[in-house]
C-alpha cells in the first residue's frame, strides 16, 4: 500500500516537473515570437519612412496607398504582438486579437484592390474579378467583426453573471 502511494507521488512529481518545463519552453517560444514581431514592426516603420522619402515626386494617390498599405501591415504586427502578450499573460490563446488581425488584413487588401480596380476600369473581366474579390473580402471583414462583437458580448455577459452571483451571496458569505 505504501509502495503504491510512493509510486503515485513520484508520478505526480514527474508530471509537475514536465508541466513546468513545458510551460517555460512555451513562454520562451512566445517571447521569441514577440521579439520578432517588435523587430519586424520597427523595420516596417523605418521602411515606411523610406517609402515616404522615395515617393516625394509621385502622385498623392500612389503615396497615400503605399503608406496606408504599410501602416495597416504595421497595425497587423502590433495586434499580433498584443495577441502574444495575451497568451503569455493568461496562458490561453484568445481569439479576439486574431479576429482583429483578420479584419485589418481584409481592410488592407480591400484598400489595395480598390486602387487596382480603379486602374482596371476599362478592362471588363479583370475589373469584374477585382470587384467580386472586394465584395468577398468585405463579407469576410463583416463576419470577423460580428464574431469579435459576439465574443465581447459573451465575455461581458459572463462578467456580469459573476458580479451578480457575488451580489446575491451578500457580504460575509
Amino acid at each position: 500500500m505504501a509502495r503504491q502511494i510512493a509510486t503515485r507521488t513520484d508520478e505526480e512529481d514527474r508530471q509537475r516537473l514536465a508541466d513546468r518545463v513545458l510551460g517555460m519552453l512555451e513562454d520562451a517560444v512566445y517571447w521569441g515570437i514577440a521579439v520578432l514581431l517588435v523587430v519586424g514592426s520597427v523595420a516596417l516603420l523605418i521602411a515606411q519612412f523610406n517609402t515616404m522619402l522615395r515617393l516625394q515626386n509621385t502622385s498623392v494617390n500612389v503615396v497615400m496607398i503605399e503608406i496606408l498599405d504599410g501602416l495597416l501591415l504595421i497595425f497587423i504586427f502590433v495586434e499580433l504582438l498584443y495577441a502574444v502578450r495575451s497568451c503569455l499573460r493568461s496562458h490561453e490563446i484568445v481569439a479576439e486579437p486574431f479576429l482583429i488581425v483578420g479584419i485589418l488584413a481584409g481592410i488592407k487588401e480591400i484598400v489595395v484592390l480598390s486602387v487596382e480596380a480603379a486602374a482596371l476600369l476599362t478592362k471588363g473581366p479583370d475589373f469584374s474579378r477585382a470587384v467580386v474579390e472586394i465584395g468577398v473580402l468585405g463579407g469576410v471583414v463583416l463576419v470577423l467583426a460580428l464574431a469579435a462583437f459576439v465574443l465581447r458580448e459573451r465575455r461581458r455577459d459572463t462578467a456580469d453573471a459573476g458580479e451578480q452571483a457575488v451580489e446575491e451571496q451578500g457580504p460575509g458569505s
